[in-house]
């Protein structure tokens, strides 16, 4: 049997590669975008404590729908295809990202905030030269999380014709062809690993030296 997956699997290569490069693609471009909105957003939640729960209850909505649900109600604003499958990949991804950047800089000692205003530093250098640099870690934490869940949610983004590694998956489904289903999840959870590492080597290098675990 594993002989005969891999036969299969080594005929298919090309189109599993194209499909892996278009998941990590899809995926990538999300992220990318939940990043530029959600680091913003952690840090105005920080300044206005009022916007906190309004912001946080929003992303928590997007977050705790069931992802089939969400791409069907995108459909009829959005169509099918690419975009609304990175909309909606990009709505999952908010919530760590916001949630860490918050949680991130919160955590960071108020002594050291009260050392940089007593050298003379401006709010912006504060946040640019000691919080943010402080909490690194806990943001990149949020980035590798947001990430790994939507390599994964990827997968059904294939059913609103957004390609990647669900189209094996669910033709494999519909063919009742476990080897073409297994063509589909492998490469997508061995995607999922991989980036999970190389995050969390960038987790590790950007974290100040004396916070790191050795």
């Amino acid at each position: 049997m594993i002989r005969e997956f891999f036969e299969f699997f080594m005929n298919r290569s090309d189109q599993v590669i194209r499909l892996t490069l278009e998941h990590l693609q899809i995926t990538g471009t999300a992220v990318f975008f939940a990043v530029l909105t959600g680091v913003p957003l952690g840090i105005l939640i920080t300044r206005y404590k009022s916007l906190s729960n309004p912001i946080l209850g929003i992303a928590n909505v997007f977050q705790t729908l069931p992802s089939l649900a969400l791409f069907g109600l995108i459909i009829p604003i959005m169509g099918i295809g690419r975009i609304p499958a990175i909309f909606v990949l990009f709505l999952y991804a908010l919530l760590p990202i916001i949630k860490n950047t918050y949680t991130g800089i919160k955590n960071v000692d108020e002594s050291v905030i009260e050392a940089g205003i007593g050298m003379g530093m401006t709010r912006k250098q504060i946040l640019t030269m000691v919080t943010l640099p402080l909490a690194l870690s806990v943001i990149m934490a949020g980035i590798r999380i947001a990430t790994v869940i939507n390599i994964g949610t990827t997968t059904i983004a294939a059913l609103i014709g957004a390609g990647g590694l669900g189209d094996l998956i669910f033709r494999g489904i519909s063919m009742d062809n476990a080897y073409m289903i297994l063509s589909g999840a492998i490469p997508a959870a061995v995607l999922a690993l991989l980036v999970d590492w190389l995050l969390g080597i960038v987790e590790h290098y950007l974290t100040p030296k004396g916070l790191r675990n050795k």
